[in-house]
């Protein structure tokens, strides 16, 4: 029998041996609340996420399959790096803040496969959340493919989801899909279905154990797809998947293919209260910095926009000359001509609007299709930014016209090849200097600060749905509670909204107030308003006043108050100012209390707000006072700004 002493000695071996094994493989946030923790079992990795002692994420799978190495299977951990400090600072030129400041701790586990090649995987946790990356070290010409990407995020089976699937590719309209315009599936138990078997789009939204997760990804560059989530999660466990063989640029890769060395984008996760993931800025820390390019010619701002309300009929010389006049009297920086301006103005013509603009203070932009073989849609002008050739031929001619910038629509989806043909144009509107705003497109995933250019993108079932479909319109107040959680919290997005007089066919069931603060609550590069100048004649000149002042980008955001899909009450701040909104989609009016002392430095505030019977502004002054109570009517919103 073992001595009672040599047993003892084993077991306290055993002992510490453990507790070695267990600092070896967690680490914390810089300010202890995000824990991480890895282990390899039965040949596989798996990753465990807790936030303040509860568990956010069970362990969940982790690894790669390639063409040509297997990084799943038979993995040995062989090392785990010293914990490292990461801090990085940056300025946005557009964005829900201007000066960012990241701080994240970094440790990453080096895994050796049966073939004895090693794979690193690289996690940052910072104290709004968490991100992972595969890293593959190496050179040569030799192409990689990687067939599956197992990540994995595994809740607990009492949480719950927000999250918009995404459509088929080649669905839809002239066989536009995919372009993330489909509508939320709100607050759902983990493993519900997704209703359609494409899967589910970033960002995508959760409540898990107290604390809510925004799951996304960053940093996606030439050599990768962009992802998604599986469309079934058993048992609350979502897997990344990539898209469709037929999401690509023709005959280019729809999975990631690239030499080595190689790293993944980075998969995220914002994890904290409500306010910690809307205000988090995750999204862009792990995208990759700016391009070297001059900045001279990016300007954010408002713009005027005919095709919103008027349609394809609105596309005439004089019905954008009209515009231009409203965009100048309404103080817009930019005008956007959209679809067919090639045929029903012409060239010439645009360039007599652009200079008639240029006189004005008015930047004009021009629509284009993107599109190739992958859809059928007739509008144009098309297939002219299909070639590097051709493309940097038709910028330089719409550049030496006096044209500021481009909408490019209807992309066709998210393989790699997809992904490099944005980034293509991207450089290439870099080069030449126009702004660029993405249509019928994928999520930008952090590329507005890498492309600073980039002012928006849509991504989202916008305004013109709206105009389209009575069914949505009745709808759209809990839609549009949804964007400031998911959709708009790291990137711009070009909604298009406000609509503050008639929609042509359409009962509106916002009020004016809701519409109006669409304007603060949503945040894009370049805000396209939908309103006309028949319809902004009609408004009270203080909401005139109130528009001709807002801001082009914001400087910082807090969160208030809120609620994915029923209601929510944010602060944006530009040039030392506040700007208060409130919408509310939970069919009665909320209460609202706002702790107005947190926001110095003002003379008082102008409020406008929803009139008794929703027909119009309600327009007051509130002296300086601490707190101030908002009754949110259903369907209603608010804004109050901050006077100076």
């Amino acid at each position: 029998m073992m001595n009672s002493r040599i047993l003892w000695a084993v077991l306290v071996g055993f002992f510490f041996l453990g507790c070695q094994q267990s600092k070896d493989t967690r680490f914390t946030s810089p300010d202890g609340t995000l824990e991480l923790d890895f282990k390899i079992e039965d040949g596989k990795a798996y990753y465990h996420l807790g936030k303040n002692g509860e568990e956010v994420l069970e362990w969940s799978q982790l690894g790669i399959l390639m063409d040509k190495a297997d990084y799943f299977n038979a993995l040995d951990l062989k090392s785990i790096s010293d914990l490292k400090q990461i801090k990085d600072q940056y300025t946005l030129a557009h964005g829900k803040k201007k000066d960012i400041s990241y701080l994240a701790n970094e440790r990453i586990y080096s895994l050796e496969n049966a073939d004895g090649k090693l794979m690193k995987i690289a996690f940052r946790l910072s104290d709004d959340g968490m991100g992972l990356q595969y890293q593959l070290d190496g050179k040569g010409d030799e192409i990689y493919v990687i067939e599956e990407e197992k990540t994995s995020y595994n809740f607990p089976s009492s949480a719950k989801a927000w999250m918009q699937p995404i459509a088929e590719v080649n669905t839809g309209w002239e066989s536009s899909n995919p372009s993330y315009e489909e509508e939320y599936q709100m607050e759902v138990p983990v493993g519900t279905p997704s209703p359609i078997p494409s899967g589910w789009v970033y960002p995508a939204l959760f409540h898990s154990n107290n604390h809510w997760v925004l799951i996304s990804e960053a940093g996606l560059g030439y050599d990768y797809c962009g992802s998604r989530l599986a469309p079934e999660s058993p048992e609350g466990e979502y897997a990344l998947v990539f898209p469709g063989k037929e999401e690509v640029f023709p005959g280019g890769p729809a999975k990631p293919s690239s030499t080595l060395p190689w790293n993944s984008p980075w998969r995220i996760l914002a994890v904290g209260s409500l306010g910690a993931v809307v205000e988090s800025t995750l999204g862009t820390d792990l995208a990759k910095p700016a391009i070297d390019m001059s900045m001279d010619f990016v300007e954010p701002g408002q713009a005027a926009w005919s095709w919103a309300l008027g349609k394809d009929q609105s596309i005439t010389y004089d019905i954008q000359k009209e515009h231009i006049d409203f965009a100048a009297d309404m103080q817009y920086e930019h005008c956007l001509i959209d679809v067919n301006w090639d045929t029903t103005i012409g060239y010439d013509k645009v360039k007599e609007l652009v200079d008639y603009a240029e006189g004005k203070g008015v930047k004009i932009h021009l629509w284009y299709n993107s599109a190739g073989s992958w859809n059928t849609t007739p509008y144009h002008p098309r297939n002219m930014l299909l070639t590097d050739e051709g493309r940097l031929e038709e910028f330089q001619r719409i550049k030496n016209m006096g044209v500021a910038g481009v909408k490019i629509d209807f992309f066709g989806g998210d393989g790699q090849s997809m992904i490099n043909y944005y980034h293509d144009i991207l450089n290439d509107a870099a080069k030449v200097g126009l702004l660029v705003n993405f249509h019928g497109t994928t999520l930008p995933r952090g590329w507005h600060r890498t492309y600073p250019h980039l002012m928006t993108m849509e991504s989202v079932k916008g305004f013109e749905m709206i105009t389209f479909e009575q069914a949505f319109a009745d709808r759209v107040a809990a839609h549009c509670l949804m964007l400031p959680f998911t959709r708009n919290v790291f990137d711009p997005m070009d909604f298009t909204p406000m609509s503050l007089d008639e929609i042509p066919n359409i009962d509106r069931k916002t009020s004016k107030g809701f519409e109006l603060a669409l304007s603060v609550i949503y945040e894009s590069g370049i805000q396209h308003l939908a309103e006309s100048p028949e319809g902004m004649a009609k408004q009270p000149d203080e909401i005139k006043e109130f528009l001709r002042e807002l801001p082009g980008t914001w400087e910082d955001i807090k969160f208030i108050d809120g609620y994915p899909g029923e209601y929510v009450v944010l602060a944006r701040k530009s040039v030392g100012k506040w700007y208060l909104a409130g919408i509310n989609a939970t069919g009665e009016t909320k209460q609202v209390l706002l702790d107005l002392a947190s926001f110095k430095g003002g003379n008082g505030w102008q409020l406008i707000e929803d009139n008794e019977d929703n027909s119009g502004f309600e327009i007051s002054q509130v002296q300086e006072k601490e707190e101030i109570i908002i009754n949110l009517p259903a369907s209603g919103g608010f804004v109050l700004l901050q006077l100076k």
